[in-house]
């Protein structure tokens, strides 16, 4: 009997579904005990978000400093599992703080250590830099990845803007307005995920899990946008003056958070677009780093 362990954090249940739908195969096996685990806070972030807490989240987020967990269950802690999924979401451009500080804790990294482990993603679209940082502390705990699928919201950059904001803040999964789109992950994008659960136990039980990446992006798990990868970037930079100047300065934390939101506005309402036009612009030239920038990300 072999052991997967499928890990994820979820406010909205999005994310929730997509482990349920891609570990399907798995469940169906008779050969594989599945356990399922739910990374949860000592002190829960609230869902619906409200505004305050939502923005002031920002630079724990992004500077990926740890939080309290509730502990893991001992019978978790002490088996040896043979593949683990786990399931992220992107918060600011990086780990949200619930699966950092699950990657960072004594007990993730017991649980991770030595074990093959394939990240899976929901997000609204910007996920690459924050898949690096997950990189990062899978090597740190010693985990091995295997495997990459990163599911995003198809509509454009700035519609899902004000879908994905009016959901948070509402909670209510629903079309606003009644004319936009629904927000996140589409149902059918969540419903059809089981093929890439299929994939990895194809994989996993013939042992080839180090061919396995390829596979998963053959049917559509890692798609690239070189115009987003660029705007990641640049933010990531951005975010990252912003975070420490912020952090580092909690007497006028309020204030700046509200001057960080004003920019916010600016930069996804002004800057973007001027952005996106200057990529249009310089593509060509571009054309031979952004094959190379693409074929990495859709690695491992």
């Amino acid at each position: 009997m072999k052991n997967v362990l499928v890990i994820y954090y979820s406010q909205s249940g999005q994310l929730e579904s997509i482990a349920q739908n891609i570990a399907k195969p798995f469940l169906n096996s008779e050969e594989i005990q599945v356990t399922f685990h739910e990374i949860q806070l000592e002190q829960p972030f609230p869902f619906p978000w409200d505004k305050t807490s939502f923005f002031d989240a920002f630079p724990e987020t992004f500077l990926q400093i740890p939080t309290a967990l509730k502990p893991v269950p001992e019978e978790i802690l002490n088996t040896k599992y043979d593949l683990i999924l786990f399931h992220y979401q992107v918060w600011y451009l990086s780990p949200s703080i619930p699966i950092n500080s699950f990657l960072k804790s004594d007990s993730g990294k017991k649980i991770l250590n030595n074990t093959p482990v394939i990240t899976i993603s929901g997000s609204r679209n910007m996920w690459i830099m924050a898949q690096e940082k997950i990189k990062v502390l899978l090597q740190e705990a010693n985990a091995e990845l295997v495997g990459n699928v990163a599911l995003v919201d198809r509509v454009g950059n700035l519609i899902s803007v004000i879908t994905i904001v009016e959901w948070m803040f509402s909670g209510v999964k629903k079309k606003y307005l009644g004319i936009f789109p629904l927000p996140g992950v589409s149902d059918k994008d969540i419903q059809e995920s089981d093929k890439f659960g299929e994939v990895i136990l194809s994989h996993f039980n013939q042992n080839k899990l180090n061919e396995l990446q390829p596979r998963l992006v053959a049917i559509g798990g890692v798609k690239i946008s070189p115009y987003l990868v660029t705007v990641d970037k640049t933010a990531n930079k951005i975010f990252n003056k912003w975070s420490n100047l912020i952090y580092k300065n909690q007497k006028n934390r309020k204030k700046l958070l509200k001057l960080f939101y004003v920019y916010l506005f600016l930069a996804i309402w002004l800057i973007s677009p001027i952005v996106y036009i200057l990529h249009l612009i310089t593509y060509p030239v571009k054309l031979k780093k952004i094959k190379k920038e693409t074929q990495y990300y859709q690695g491992v």
